[in-house]
């Protein structure tokens, strides 16, 4: 591993590194498990081939303030170049401030975040330092133009800080939250631990404890009125263990205002001083398990991407077009005509339709005891399913069910309406789509793997047009993009491409901290 210590020594580095993904760690050094945890996390292996790491060490001078601990922040440059090489980084940059900030910090040009995320939590405590955390980061990005940033969802407030200032600033970066790392105990990892006795190391660990059973009693009461008295037993809760308390806040955890109830996701968070060490940390309050709506038109690679992307969060895989796929196909066994919405209607009243995970992780779809997952995959369901789904009676009973399935949450849901009609709170939206010319390719594929015959791709595109009219000019819950889903078009990507890019939309919404991954 390379130590690189001047702006000249970066750029020769950065000039001969070859080609592939770079990937950035800045740190304050005094390296520990937290930030190995970032390193290695940094280092793994994507679709766009082995990232290199860079990580950065800086004791940022603009982010401390008249009374803080500037001199005596504990500084390990021989030990932090040992702990980033085994943890997997290619070089460490480790500049003076002469040579970061050449002009001198009374002459640079600084960032100043929005007022809105600095005003509460520890940006009231510490006025300028979040505007000193995005002066130094921005610097470093424009000196460094990583693929990706890799920050700790330990310091909360300072990563939705820098989430909004690269997404306002147009930075070319993507923005990656990683789980808070913690001692045994639960002591979340910090620098400023090390300054902690024995006696204040174990008095500590009362901060964590208590925001999780916080979390724990707001989980099992559901009874949003006790927020407020809530932060005030956690107040005295840290009193009591003999903690300088700053704050303690329950506030959106997006937007960092103040809550007077837990709703969709709230950040539980504090801060406290035990000795001459200050403490932050923080909880997420979640009134149900996160959900994820996948729209698209058809082919557009949903069912796929959908599963894969549920299994790797722990959530449940809910497929909404099988499910209309499954009715049309009973219309069809039915001889009913599916135009017909009055003759269908009748056939809802008794249907069972169950959704289920085989062993090896596909689903199985049976429709009153019948198990029909390979046969609504059909080019004659297919051809009807969009005019059986146009039916408001098919709509109404499907949408119940789906909400239904849904009231506790955790699940990703894939349809033509799930965002719009079927769960219009939902965490993330996604509109995925590809070009018509990409989703024919793929409709042949899928046929021919399924043993159907493959008519001309020429014939499949019409198929898909007309589709596509049919669903989105129908009277009931039209296919069309919620004002607030995120367009991903999936030409040219991997599935696996497809999926991270879910991924990291989804953890800048939902944090790790607030739903691990499995295994985690």
């Amino acid at each position: 591993m390379q130590l690189l210590q001047t702006t000249a020594e970066l750029r020769r580095w950065l000039a001969s590194r070859g080609p592939g993904p770079l990937h950035f760690v800045p740190t304050m050094g005094a390296l520990h498990s937290g930030h190995a945890s970032l390193i290695h996390r940094a280092g793994r292996r994507r679709d766009a081939g082995q990232p290199l790491v860079l990580v950065s060490v800086f004791v940022n001078p603009l982010q401390f303030g008249p009374n803080e601990d500037f001199d005596r922040y504990p500084r390990s440059l021989e030990s932090d170049l040992q702990r980033a090489a085994d943890a997997g980084a290619a070089a460490l940059f480790a500049p003076s401030a002469a040579e970061l900030y050449p002009q001198g910090v009374e002459e640079l040009t600084r960032i100043e975040p929005p007022q809105g995320l600095q005003q509460g939590l520890c940006g009231a405590q510490r006025p300028g330092h979040f505007a000193g955390v995005a002066t130094v980061v921005v610097r470093l990005l424009a000196l460094i133009r990583p693929d990706r940033l890799l920050l700790g969802e330990k310091d909360w407030q300072q990563l939705v800080i820098l989430r909004r200032v690269v997404a306002d600033l147009g930075l070319p970066v993507q923005v990656e939250g990683c789980p808070t790392q913690r001692e045994a105990d639960g002591l979340a990892l910090s620098s400023r631990n090390r300054y902690l006795d024995a006696d204040q190391r174990q008095r500590a660990a009362a901060l964590p404890r208590i925001l999780a059973a916080a979390a724990r009693e707001v989980t099992a009461t559901q009874a949003p009125s006790t927020l407020p008295v809530l932060l005030s037993q956690v107040r005295g809760q840290l009193e009591r263990e003999q903690l300088v308390v700053d704050y303690v806040e329950a506030t959106d955890a997006h937007s960092l205002q103040p809550r007077d109830q837990p709703a969709g996701l709230t950040l539980l968070a504090a801060a406290a001083r035990c000795g001459p060490t200050r403490l932050i940390d923080h909880v997420f309050l979640m009134s149900r398990a996160p959900i994820v709506a996948i729209d698209g038109p058809a082919g557009a690679g949903k069912s796929t991407v959908t599963r894969a992307f549920a299994e790797r969060l722990g959530l449940i895989y809910l497929d909404t077009g099988a499910m209309y796929r499954a009715v049309t196909w009973l219309v069809q066994q039915s001889s009913v005509d599916p135009a017909d919405g009055t003759a269908v209607a009748p056939l809802l009243a008794g249907l069972d339709l169950q959704l289920s995970t085989a062993a090896a992780g596909s689903q199985r779809v049976l429709v009153n005891g019948h198990d029909v997952t390979e046969a609504i995959r059909s080019p004659e369901v297919t051809a009807q399913v969009s005019v059986v789904a146009a039916h408001g009676c098919v709509r109404e009973a499907l949408t119940r069910q789906q909400q239904a399935m849904g009231e506790r949450g955790g699940l990703v849901a894939e349809g033509r309406d799930i965002g719009t009609a079927v769960f219009p709170d939902a965490e993330l939206k996604v509109f995925l789509t590809a070009t018509t010319a990409e989703r024919a390719r793929r409709r042949a594929l899928d046929l021919e793997q399924r043993g159907f015959p493959v008519p001309p791709l020429q014939e499949l595109e019409a198929q898909i047009t007309e589709r596509d009219h049919l669903d989105s000019t129908r009277d009931v819950a039209p296919l069309t993009q919620a004002a607030d889903a995120v367009e991903l078009i999936t030409d040219g990507l991997s599935i696996g491409a497809v999926i991270g890019q879910l991924v990291l939309l989804f953890r800048e919404r939902v944090p790790h901290d607030a739903w691990p991954e499995p295994g985690a």
